[in-house]
């Protein structure tokens, strides 16, 4: 007998989740994961200015310029198209200090 379920976690620890989010008003939001950091490529550019993902759905949301909307947060554009996302570290990875 084989136990199927710590597979999927196991995987599931190298990938990034299917959604994300900096914002930490979000329900997506997950410190711990970010500070690792993502990756993400969008139609194939690596884009570094993602606030949100969903790989599923196939959107990334970026901000719009400077401007804000009537409660002080960046307007955002959400823009659709093939997702990618990775984590820039490793899981287990020792933190080298900053010189």
């Amino acid at each position: 007998m084989t136990d199927t379920d710590t597979t999927p976690d196991s995987d599931s620890c190298d990938a990034p989740p299917d959604r994300l989010s900096n914002n930490p008003r979000s329900k997506f939001h997950d410190p711990s994961l970010l500070g690792r950091g993502i990756g993400i490529r969008f139609k194939g550019e690596e884009r570094h200015n993602v606030d949100e993902y969903c790989i599923s759905e196939g959107w990334v949301r970026v901000t719009a310029g400077k401007a804000l909307d009537r409660r002080g947060q960046p307007m955002t554009l959400k823009l659709q198209g093939p997702v990618e996302a990775w984590f820039l570290d490793e899981a287990g990875a020792d933190e080298t200090p900053a010189d």
